[in-house]
Order: structure tokens, then C-alpha cells, then sequence
């Protein structure tokens, strides 16, 4: 099976910039697999669309705020989003990496740190080492550091999400984040979570629809295009994961009730389907590397809840292990022609 199987023509338009207010006010287009139809709707109607039978269950992890402008000693614009941070050593990509060399000193969010470039990683891939300091003159070590990273870095927003300096980064921290986000540890958001609102979540549980929560610390490996040309060959990045006893016991129960697991973005489908011996789901924590596409069926998962994700890419493929891959690629041409939006902070589906 070929990479570029999972190709389609998306318009630059319909790729999201800006998220949809309130949270449910996106749209939601649900494909039922049993008869192939396609339903147009608004995420808030979502309880409609499930039975108080069911189970769904939402990844609770924290995007931090990673992403950091700057500049150069010469003047020029820098970029630095942090992949991993050990007190002031940290590990994640400058760019533009090529004008960064060893030793340099760049001045962030005006001022307010200083990154002191370290070496490449091998790979070519702009993964850099280097560490975070305060500015001359100002005296801390790692917990002060910490403090003003929170204090003043930005929602690590992906690349096709421009902002071009006029960005409100409060606005962006708090919209780029699930309601329910509670476990620090990631590096982009589950996206399928930030159509919840309050609200819904209330109208869910007024359906009786059950909630359950585990964690997958989304890593750097969603930034990684796939470089192989048969899907196959294709290695995942290793992400973090627990699964609580709770949710093992919820997910236990609505088999023994005959509803089905409705898995919030492919985040909690993949854990989901790392933790399962069987059909049954294993609590626990460690890190997962499973890579789900047409052929390797979800054993755990009955419904899936995700956004329209780019061509070519592992979650496009993970959603078509579910439906196939010529039903998903027609179901995102109707959606295509009808205008929705696309990634991280565009619309909704959800797969029956």
C-alpha cells in the first residue's frame, strides 16, 4: 500500500486559521459505516448522534506553551518550539537552523530569555540542543526559569497555522487547549477534544453518554512527515500513555451493556488500541509507537470522533483503517465540496 494512496486536493482556503466560536459552534459531519450515508450537523449536536449506552473516552492531556519568537544577534526572526526540557536543558527545533551556530546567544519574547544554541541532532531534521537562561543581569535558576516560560510562551500552534506577528497569544493558549486538558506533557493539542464546550459535555451527560479520561502525551513525531513510500515501512515516534484502572473498568462496562467506545481524536483511539489485550483494555502507562491503517482493524474503538487531517498523513490512515480507504477519501471530497474546514483548528467528523 502506497503513501501516496492517501492523497486528495484540498484548497489552501479551506485549511482552518482561526478556531470556531463558541468551541461547538463548528461543524460535524457524521459518516455512518453500516449504510455509507453522510449526515451534516454542528458539533453541538453531537448527543443526538450517540446512545446512553456508550462510553466516550477523551485524551486529558496539556498542551504547554512551547512556542517562543525571538531573534538573532543580527536582528533576523527566530522560531523555537521545545520538544523536551530537563530544568534549563532543552531539546527541540530553532528555526532557521542554519544561521544558529554553537554558542549563540538568542534573545526571546523580547527579552525575556535567552537561548544559548547548542548542537544539531543528526538527521537533518532541526532538532537542536541548547539551554534556556534569564537575561543578563537577572539571577534564577531552573524554577525561575520555568516561571517565565510559562509566563510568556505561546500556543505551539502548527506551521499551516499562520499568524505573521499578529497573533493574540493569550487568545491562542487558551482556544489551542481541550476544556478538559489536566496532565502536562504535550507538544501540539489533541485536536478532535477542542469542539467540546462545558455545555456540551453537560448535554452528554444529561443523555446519559458515560465520559472517561486517559492520557497521550502528543509528541514530536505528529510534526514528522512520512518519508517512506509504501505505508508500511513507516516508523512512529513513541508517545507517552497511561491508562487508568477507571477507564479500563468504564471500558469493560459498556461491553457487558452492548454500546460501543467512542474514541475522541486518534490520540485516545491509538492508546486505546495499545492498552488492549483482545477487546479488553489494560490499564497502565508507558509509551506507544502503534500505527493503525487499512488492515491493521481498531480492536477496541467502535466510533471514532476526529478532525479532517492533512493528505498523506498517519491519522488520515488511522481514520481509514475504520472506514477504508476509498470510502474516507470520498467522504473528504464531499467535505471538500462543501466547504469545511480542515486540521487542527477546522471541523469535526465522526465515524459510526
Amino acid at each position: 500500500m502506497l503513501v501516496s494512496d492517501f492523497d486528495f486536493e484540498l484548497p489552501t482556503e479551506l485549511i482552518a486559521q482561526t478556531p470556531a466560536e463558541p468551541r461547538d459552534a463548528s461543524r460535524l459531519l457524521v459518516y455512518d459505516r453500516r449504510d455509507g450515508s453522510v449526515t451534516h450537523a454542528e458539533f453541538r449536536d453531537l448527543p443526538e448522534f450517540l446512545d446512553p449506552s456508550d462510553l466516550l473516552v477523551l485524551n486529558n492531556t496539556r498542551v504547554l506553551p512551547h512556542r517562543l519568537l525571538g531573534r538573532r544577534g543580527t536582528g533576523g526572526k527566530v522560531e523555537v518550539l521545545i520538544l523536551s526540557r530537563d530544568g534549563v536543558s532543552c531539546r527541540g527545533y530553532v528555526k532557521p537552523a542554519k544561521k544558529v551556530r554553537p554558542g549563540d546567544c538568542l534573545s526571546l519574547e523580547d527579552g525575556s530569555l535567552t537561548l544559548v544554541a547548542g548542537v544539531l541532532e543528526a538527521g537533518g531534521r532541526g532538532v537542536m540542543r541548547f539551554e534556556l537562561q534569564l537575561p543578563g543581569g537577572e539571577t534564577g535558576g531552573a524554577a525561575e526559569v520555568e516561571a517565565r516560560l510559562l509566563a510568556v510562551g505561546r500556543a505551539p500552534l502548527p506551521p499551516y497555522i499562520s499568524r505573521d506577528g499578529g497573533e493574540d497569544p493569550a487568545l491562542d493558549r487558551q482556544r489551542y487547549q481541550t476544556v478538559f486538558a489536566s496532565v502536562d506533557g504535550a507538544v501540539a493539542a489533541p485536536t478532535a477534544g477542542l469542539h467540546f464546550t462545558p455545555t456540551t459535555l453537560a448535554a452528554l451527560r444529561a443523555r446519559g453518554i458515560a465520559t472517561a479520561e486517559l492520557t497521550l502525551h502528543v509528541g514530536e513525531g505528529t510534526f514528522a512527515p512520512i518519508r517512506v513510500e509504501e505505508v508500511e515501512s513507516h516508523a512512529m515516534h513513541a508517545e507517552w500513555f497511561e491508562v487508568p484502572g477507571v477507564t479500563a473498568d468504564e471500558v469493560a462496562a459498556v461491553r457487558t451493556r452492548a454500546g460501543r467506545v467512542v474514541a475522541v481524536g486518534t490520540t485516545s483511539a491509538r492508546t486505546l488500541e495499545a492498552s488492549a489485550d483482545g477487546e479488553r483494555v489494560v490499564a497502565g502507562l508507558g509509551e506507544t509507537d502503534i500505527f493503525l491503517y487499512p488492515g491493521r482493524p481498531l480492536r477496541v474503538v467502535d466510533a471514532l470522533i476526529t478532525n479532517f487531517h492533512l493528505p498523506q498523513s498517519t491519522l488520515l490512515m488511522l481514520v481509514a483503517a475504520m472506514t477504508g480507504r476509498e470510502e474516507i477519501l470520498a467522504v473528504y471530497r464531499e467535505a471538500v465540496a462543501r466547504g469545511y474546514r480542515f486540521y487542527s483548528y477546522g471541523d469535526a467528523m465522526l465515524v459510526l
